[in-house]
Parts: structure tokens; C-alpha cells; sequence
């Protein structure tokens, strides 16, 4: 009897083909990335500017070496505040008292020097110190009574503005505070840090290289890098990096998006809401030191309104006023935007006045622009 045995055979079933594309991923060319960050619309607004002005203010010298640094000046020093706008802003919180921490903080600065025979050294301390705590108030308020911050700073504005005249008419019974040129030339360190200009000799060689116009005393035409541009630059590229490429950036987006979720995921929301009210404290009084250094002075209505610049150049920046989205870079090219406009206008046949209505103008367009560009990216 012949028995016939068979041997099963396992089928081999082979894995699914991985699709080519997966379905949830959709590539996004170079140039749609680009029109999608949140710095697009301020480099397009700063190039529309820049060429404006190449028309209207041709050959006027705007764009000869001294003319630059001139509206360079004036962009540093708004840059530097608005850097510390648009972090707090990216957070989900406002700050309308910077403005009046730029006087309060000359005062801080010039009173105990010149009154209380403080060396120089230590009333800038005192004052970046006095800032940065009030700073620390306005967060600790806000986060404690969870009121909008708009009310709390909106206060502190007032507060701050009024003990600056307090301040000031109280020791020199004037709204100004003068003669501090001499103190702070005389001061090393606060000289070194603050006043004057950076690099004299690298533009004294270009001048006699022929590379640099100058002066009929044969001196440069410009005699320096103003040192608010080397701390613009400092500030803005140290909050750059904590923005982009540290936890704490992460964490400082987190809540401005969401506070709520991000407590539940273990941010120290409090805290980092915090350290952004003192951080915008210190640009504000960094501004304020800088300023007086510069100017040999310091005055009670020093800052007005600064806080709405600092505010408007970080919305054209592309930072959403409900929070969470923005960028320094676009805040900076913002803070551009105005010192061309407000230096340039000088150097053409228009009127001053019309330097108030192209920023509200421009910061109507920035809010429709960023509305638009949020809304496609959702």
C-alpha cells in the first residue's frame, strides 16, 4: 500500500508596499515656506520703503554713509525696544508702560549720580536693578490677578510717568536732569559701555584710505559705530537664539499659544510670563541708559508714546496680537521700517506730520497682512 504523504506549505505573505507618498504629508515648495513666515510681510514692507525713498530722496545724501547711520541710530534704538515687545508679545502678554520706563529709568540713572554722589557705574546699576524689579511687579501682578496686562501695564504707565516728574522737579526743579556728559566720560566702564562711538580708529583708516568722505578738519565724516547698533544687534540676536533654539523659546511660544495646555504639559507658565515682563523691562531701560549717555541728559518726557512704536514694529514684524506666533527678525526689519520712514521723510519735500500717518497705515496693513497668512496657515 503506497501512502502518499504531502509536506503543508506556509504561503508567504509579503508587507503591504509602502505608499510612495504618504498621503499626510504635503511638500511645500521653498518659496510658500518663506511667504509663510511670520517675518514675510516686514522684509516686503522694508524693501518697498527702501525703494520709495531711492525715488523720492535721490540724491539727498539719505544713503551716503552718514545719512545710513543716521537712520540707522534711530532704528537701534527703537530695534531694542521692540525686541522686548515682540518676545512679551509671542508670550501672549502687552507692556504699555515701556515707554515710561525709558524716562523713569534716566531718572534712576541721572538722580542718584548727580545728586547723591553716586559714582556712575553704580546709578546704572541701580536703575537697570529698579526697572527690571518693577518688571518683575508688572509679571507677578498680572499672573497673580490674572488681569490683562493691558490694565496692569496701562497703569504702570501712568505710575512711572508721573514719579519720573516727581523725581526730577523734586531734585533739580525741572523736568530735565543736564550735565552728565562729563560724569560718564569720566566713568570708564559706563563710558566704554555706553557712550559715544565704537571702532574710531577702523573709520580714521578708512577716511585716510579715501574709502570715507571727510570733514574739512580732515577727521571722518563719520567717526564711529554708534554703540546702540552693536547693542541692538547683541539683544536681538541673543533673544533670536533663546527663541529658536532653547526650551525656554519653546516654552515662551507654548504659552502664548495656549497657556492652558501648556500648564498641563509642565511649562512654568507664571515664571516664564515673568522673566518676559523683566526682559522687557531691561530693553526698555537699556534704551533709557543708552539715550542719556548719547544726549548728556535725561528729561521726564523721554519715551512717549514708545511703547506704541515698539508694539506697531513687532505687528508689522508679523507677532499676532493674540500671541503665540512672531518672530525677532520680522520686529527688527519693523523697527527698520520706521527709522527710514522717520529720518527720510526729512530728506524729502514732504511734510513731517505725514510720519504718523504711514505708520498707522502701515500697521493696519501688517494686522490684515498677518490675519491673512494665519488664516492660510491654519
Amino acid at each position: 500500500m503506497n501512502t502518499i504523504s504531502s509536506t503543508p506549505t506556509m504561503a508567504v505573505i509579503s508587507p503591504p508596499a509602502a505608499p510612495a507618498t504618504d498621503e499626510r504629508v504635503r511638500a511645500i515648495s521653498p518659496w510658500r515656506a518663506f511667504v509663510n513666515r511670520p517675518e514675510f510681510g516686514s522684509i516686503a514692507g522694508t524693501l518697498l520703503v527702501f525703494a520709495l525713498f531711492g525715488v523720492l530722496a535721490r540724491g539727498s545724501g539719505m544713503f551716503n554713509l552718514d545719512g545710513v547711520m543716521n537712520w540707522s541710530q534711530v532704528t537701534a534704538y527703537l530695534g531694542i525696544i521692540a525686541v522686548g515687545a515682540c518676545v512679551l508679545m509671542i508670550g501672549g502678554e502687552f507692556d504699555l508702560s515701556i515707554g515710561s520706563m525709558i524716562g523713569f529709568a534716566g531718572m534712576m540713572m541721572s538722580v542718584p549720580s548727580m545728586f547723591m554722589g553716586w559714582p556712575m557705574w553704580a546709578a546704572v546699576l541701580f536703575a537697570f536693578a529698579a526697572c527690571m524689579a518693577l518688571g518683575w511687579l508688572n509679571g507677578w501682578l498680572v499672573v497673580r490677578t490674572k488681569l490683562p496686562s493691558f490694565i496692569v501695564t496701562l497703569a504702570f504707565m501712568f505710575i512711572l510717568r508721573g514719579a519720573t516728574i516727581v523725581l526730577s522737579t523734586h531734585f533739580s526743579n525741572s523736568t530735565i536732569v543736564s550735565g552728565l556728559a562729563e560724569p560718564i566720560a569720566k566713568d570708564g566702564l559706563t563710558h566704554l559701555l555706553f557712550q559715544g562711538n565704537a571702532f574710531p580708529g577702523v573709520f580714521r583708516s578708512l577716511a585716510d584710505a579715501g574709502l570715507i568722505d571727510k570733514l574739512p578738519d580732515g577727521s571722518p565724516v563719520v567717526s564711529g559705530l554708534p554703540k546702540v547698533i552693536l547693542w541692538w544687534t547683541g539683544v536681538a540676536l541673543a533673544a533670536g537664539f533663546v527663541l529658536s533654539r532653547t526650551r525656554m523659546g519653546n516654552w515662551i511660544f507654548l504659552v502664548g499659544g495656549d497657556a492652558n495646555a501648556a500648564k498641563n504639559v509642565g511649562v512654568p507658565v507664571n515664571g516664564v510670563k515673568i522673566s518676559l515682563f523683566v526682559f522687557t523691562a531691561f530693553t526698555a531701560c537699556l534704551f533709557g541708559v543708552l539715550q542719556v549717555a548719547d544726549v548728556g541728559s535725561a528729561a521726564a518726557d523721554r519715551g512717549i508714546q514708545k511703547e506704541f512704536e515698539a508694539i506697531i514694529a513687532a505687528v508689522i514684524g508679523g507677532a499676532l496680537l493674540t500671541g503665540g506666533f512672531g518672530s525677532v527678525l520680522g520686529a527688527c526689519f519693523g523697527a527698520l521700517i520706521f527709522g527710514v520712514v522717520q529720518i527720510g521723510i526729512s530728506y524729502t519735500n514732504f511734510d513731517s506730520d505725514f510720519y504718523r500717518i504711514f505708520l498707522g497705515a502701515m500697521l493696519l496693513l501688517a494686522v490684515l497682512f498677518n490675519h491673512y497668512i494665519r488664516s492660510r496657515a491654519k
